[in-house]
């Protein structure tokens, strides 16, 4: 199989989340022409995850990972030592790498794997939600996400809070006569960047990321109207952390926590490097699949950017090493 080839033809599908149908009609007919009983599974009438099996066979492993990117698209490129374009490592160089393994230990005999590839993952997980109500009959699950070849040791959570100040319009030169939501939320969030946030020995502390501000009229007219975006990666359970964003925040807005995937640890398979993933992953929306262990090629640093790549090296390396842990695994 021609990793960079099928690397290439995955990173020029555009498959920004949402939009991820024609990367599916792809994979589903290459692993039909492949040998493999593959099958839609639908998340939303324009949407489905994309499942392949030994036909006949329970299968002991399940390689998975994302279809969808981040936008922009980026199309396809490469020198002598990377593939560059969206989805190169995130994820798509990774399916490529999944299906040649699954295609090594189909024709070994001796492991019967699965693919298990979903939409929605750089949103909301949405595609694996769906996958974990579909019963698998794995015992492991090997989910492919950028972690440079190491098998991560854990995987930071996720909460997502949106906040909401509300105030009353006025005009500027009279700014006693209205209320800012502007200014609410200001002091919202800056009593939440003076707050201290857990730490994990073991994985580092949590973090806070104020991604989207929004709110007001017109520079002339005082806002009654103001809203941010926060993401916030969880090294443990979120309870604390809640009750005490909540407090922070006080009456000056309103606090909707709007997504959490949750801190989880993870297995790791003896004499292979470990990491900790500081990002998401589907893992917890897949718990009805095996027991999870998280690996994959290239590099979270350099996911989600303009010059995003893969190394070509590392693609045919986790071939190698998915073949391994699928091994290790499965022999005790």
């Amino acid at each position: 199989m021609d990793l960079v080839s099928l690397t290439r033809r995955l990173v020029d599908i555009e498959s920004i989340s949402g939009n991820e149908r024609a990367v599916g009609e792809f994979l589903l007919a290459h692993l039909s022409s492949l040998g493999y009983a593959a099958t839609r599974m639908e998340v939303t009438p324009e949407r489905f995850n994309v499942y392949a099996w030994v036909a006949g066979r329970k299968p002991d492993v399940v390689f998975s990972t994302h279809m969808d990117t981040v936008p922009p698209f980026i199309p396809s490129s490469e020198d002598s030592d990377y593939i560059y374009g969206r989805g190169s490592c995130d994820a798509k160089g990774i399916i490529a790498a999944q299906i040649a393994a699954a295609e090594r230990l189909r024709q070994e005999g001796a492991i019967t794997p699965a693919l298990l590839f979903v939409v929605g993952e750089e949103r909301d997980s949405q595609g694996a939600a769906v996958a974990n109500q579909h019963a698998l009959g794995s015992r492991f699950l090997i989910n492919g996400e950028p972690t440079e070849n190491h098998i991560a040791i854990a995987s930071k959570g996720a909460l997502r809070v949106e906040l909401v100040a509300r105030g009353r319009m006025a005009h500027s030169a009279y700014p006693e006569l209205g209320e800012s939501a502007i200014d609410k939320l200001l002091d919202a969030l800056h009593r939440l960047r003076l707050m201290e946030l857990p730490s994990n020995p073991e994985v580092g502390p949590s973090t806070l990321n104020i991604g989207i501000i929004e709110g007001g009229e017109a520079p002339n007219v005082v806002p009654p109207f103001a809203k941010a975006q926060l993401l916030y990666r969880l090294v443990g359970p979120s309870d604390e952390l809640k009750r005490r964003i909540i407090e922070a925040v006080g009456d000056r807005a309103e606090v909707v926590f709007v997504l959490e995937i949750p801190f989880v640890r993870l297995r790791t398979v003896h004499d292979i490097p470990t990491m900790v993933a500081a990002f998401t992953t589907d893992i917890p929306r897949l718990s009805n699949c095996g027991e999870p262990v998280l690996l994959g090629p290239g590099s979270i640093h350099v996911a989600h950017t303009e010059r995003e790549r893969v190394e070509k090296h590392q693609l045919h390396e986790a071939v190698e090493l998915y073949c391994a842990v699928a091994k290790k695994l499965t022999s005790g």
